[in-house]
Formats: C-alpha cells, sequence, structure tokens
C-alpha cells in the first residue's frame, strides 16, 4: 500500500508559556496528562495526550506566541470535573451541553491554563 500524502492524524501542539513549571505543574498534576520529558537547559516539556504531544515552551519571539483553545476528549464529564476539581483545577463553568442531535450531546466545562489560554474538557454523551 503507498503512503498517503494527506495528514493523517495531529502529533504536536506547542503552547506558549511564562512559567514552564507552573504550566507542567497544571497540565500534569491537575489534568492529568503524563509527563513525557523535559528538556535540559531549555524551557521546553512534552507531554502526552491520547495520540498527541502537547509542547509547552517559552516561544522565541512573539511571532511564534501560540493562543490555543484545547478541547480534551474524557470519558466521563462529571466524573472527571469532580477528580479535576478535588486536585484544584477551577473551571470557570460547571459541565453543560453544548449540542445534542438524535445520536447524542456533546457537553463541555471550561479552565484556564497559567497563561490563560482556555481547556476544555469535553464529551460526547450518548442519547
Amino acid at each position: 500500500m503507498q503512503p498517503t500524502a494527506n495528514p493523517t492524524g495531529l502529533g504536536q501542539i506547542h503552547i506558549s508559556v511564562t512559567d514552564l513549571d507552573a504550566s507542567v505543574r497544571f497540565y500534569r498534576d491537575l489534568i492529568g496528562l503524563p509527563l513525557l520529558f523535559e528538556v535540559p537547559g531549555q524551557h521546553m516539556a512534552f507531554l502526552q495526550c491520547g495520540a498527541t504531544r502537547l509542547y509547552l515552551g517559552r516561544p522565541e519571539s512573539d511571532e511564534f506566541r501560540s493562543r490555543p483553545v484545547l478541547y480534551l476528549t474524557v470519558d466521563d464529564i462529571q466524573a472527571s470535573y469532580a477528580e479535576m476539581c478535588r486536585r484544584g483545577v477551577e473551571f470557570i463553568d460547571e459541565p453543560h451541553r453544548v449540542h445534542a442531535t438524535a445520536d447524542g450531546e456533546l457537553w463541555m466545562a471550561f479552565t484556564r491554563d497559567p497563561d490563560g489560554n482556555h481547556v476544555a474538557i469535553m464529551a460526547d454523551v450518548a442519547g
């Protein structure tokens, strides 16, 4: 089979941070993503989120500053919300339905990371 020239997934996302340690604590300890590694002598850390790496780093210039909105999938939004609150995540809102179809509903709850980037947990709930 011939390899495709089209993208087959999302390998890595960069998030600009000002305080790497605070951001690693947020994504690893509060959100629960496994830390893969930090780069010695650099302001870079990599965490695993499903099949995608999350790259936390201080950009070399404003030209490379990112302002992402992350939507992290969870199996059970109510249980994930409760656990993350227990760990110290301060959510902006409670889990709520944002869309409904005949097959189910999409639920989300939002928080912010130490740099103010929006981070949501989201779940598809069967109808």
